[in-house]
C-alpha cells in the first residue's frame, strides 16, 4: 500500500471534475492511475482524413491501475450566493455539484474537512467502507462545527469470497456523497442547498474516459440550476456521464442519440453480454449511477438534448444540451442559445 500526498491526489483523482456553469464546459483528460493509450474512436461528423487516426484511436484505451493507495485530500463547506452551500478542494472554490472524488478498489482515503459557513455540516459517503467515527450524522456525533476540522476515512474493497464460501461484492461502482447534518439530521437543508458531489469507485482495469459530466437532478434543479446545464464535448469523445438524485422526487434521465448498457459501467463486455441497452432510466432519491458513451457516435456532432422524461418536469426547466462538437469545435445546427 502506498501513499499518496494531497496535491497529487487533486492532479491525479480529481481532475476530471466537470463544473457545470450555465455556459457549455468541457473536461480534460483523465488521469487517474491509468495505463496509457489513446482514446476510443470518432462518430460521424469527423473531418476528412481523420478516419486513419480514428482507427487508431480506436486500437486501445487507457484503464484504470491497481489500487491499494493511502490517499489524503482536503475538502472545504462553503458559503454560496442565493443561499446555497457547496463542497470544494480550495478555500473559495466551493462548486455545485461538490468536486468528483474517485478511487480504485482497495484505496484509503483520508478527507481532510474543513467547515466555513456558519453552520454545522458533515460529510456522508455512500456505497464506500466506513465506521461510526466517520458517518458524518450527528447520531454518531462525526459532524463539523462552524469554523471545525475534521478527518474523514473512507475505504474500498476488491470482491471477493468470504470464509463462509460467499460472495462479497466489491466497492465499484458509481455513488456519491453529501451533507447530513444542515436543516434536519438528515441533512435535508443541506442537500437542498447543493452540499453533495460525485464518488467513483473503479475496479483494476476498469476503462478510463476522456470527459466526465456530472447530472444531479435535486428537486425540480439540476445541479442546483433551474434550468439544465449544458455541457459541450468533441465528437469521438468517450464521455462518462455520473448521475445523481436528491430531493424529493422520482425523474427519468433520458439522453438524445446515445445509449448505454444497463450494467454496473455502462459498457457492454463482449457480444454475449446479457445487459439491456437503454437510453432512459428511471431514478429517485439518493438514486446514482453512471455509464460511457461515445460522443456522437452513430448520430454525429450536434445538439443533443438530455432531461428529464417525466414531461411536466421537462417543460418546468429539466433539460440541458449535451453539446458534441466537430474537431473544429463547431457544433452543427447550433446557434449558441439553450
Amino acid at each position: 500500500m502506498t501513499e499518496t500526498s494531497g496535491s497529487s491526489l487533486a492532479r491525479r483523482s480529481f481532475s476530471r471534475r466537470l463544473l457545470a456553469g450555465s455556459a457549455a464546459a468541457a473536461l480534460g483528460p483523465a488521469v487517474l492511475n491509468a495505463t496509457p493509450a489513446a482514446a476510443a474512436p470518432s462518430g460521424a461528423e469527423s473531418a476528412p482524413g481523420a478516419l486513419a487516426a480514428t482507427e487508431a484511436r480506436a486500437s486501445a484505451v487507457r484503464r484504470a491501475g491497481p489500487g491499494g493507495e493511502v490517499r489524503h485530500m482536503k475538502l472545504y463547506a462553503q458559503k454560496l450566493a442565493d443561499d446555497q452551500i457547496g463542497y470544494g478542494l480550495e478555500k473559495g472554490k466551493a462548486t455545485i455539484p461538490g468536486p468528483l472524488i474517485e478511487l480504485v478498489e482497495g484505496d484509503t482515503l483520508h478527507v481532510e474537512f474543513e467547515n466555513t459557513t456558519d453552520t454545522t455540516v458533515s460529510l456522508h459517503p455512500h456505497g464506500v467502507d466506513y465506521d461510526r467515527a466517520n458517518d458524518g450524522t450527528k447520531m454518531n456525533g462525526s459532524v463539523v462545527e462552524p469554523g471545525g476540522k475534521r478527518t474523514y476515512t473512507w475505504r474500498t474493497h476488491a470482491p471477493g469470497k468470504r470464509e463462509d464460501g460467499t460472495y462479497r461484492p466489491g466497492s465499484a461502482g458509481y455513488w456519491h456523497y453529501h451533507d447530513h447534518i444542515v436543516g434536519t439530521e438528515h441533512g435535508t437543508g443541506g442537500i437542498r442547498a447543493g452540499l453533495y458531489g460525485p464518488l467513483v469507485v473503479r475496479r483494476e482495469g476498469d476503462i478510463l474516459p476522456d470527459s466526465q459530466l456530472t447530472v444531479v437532478f435535486n428537486d425540480m434543479t439540476i445541479n442546483n440550476q433551474p434550468k439544465g446545464p449544458d455541457f459541450k464535448v468533441t465528437v469521438g469523445d468517450r464521455v462518462e456521464i455520473v448521475m445523481i438524485t436528491h430531493g424529493e422526487y422520482y425523474h427519468t434521465f433520458h439522453v438524445h442519440g446515445h445509449r448505454w448498457a444497463d450494467n454496473r459501467t455502462g459498457l457492454l463486455e463482449g457480444p454475449d453480454d446479457p445487459s439491456r441497452i437503454i437510453d432512459n432510466k428511471i431514478t429517485g432519491p439518493a438514486d446514482s449511477f453512471g455509464f460511457q458513451i461515445i460522443a456522437g457516435e452513430e448520430a454525429g456532432a450536434g445538439a443533443w438534448m438530455y432531461h428529464c422524461h417525466v414531461q411536466s418536469h421537462a417543460d418546468m426547466g429539466m433539460a440541458g444540451l449535451l453539446l458534441v462538437a466537430k474537431p473544429d469545435g463547431t457544433v452543427p445546427g447550433h446557434d449558441g442559445h439553450h
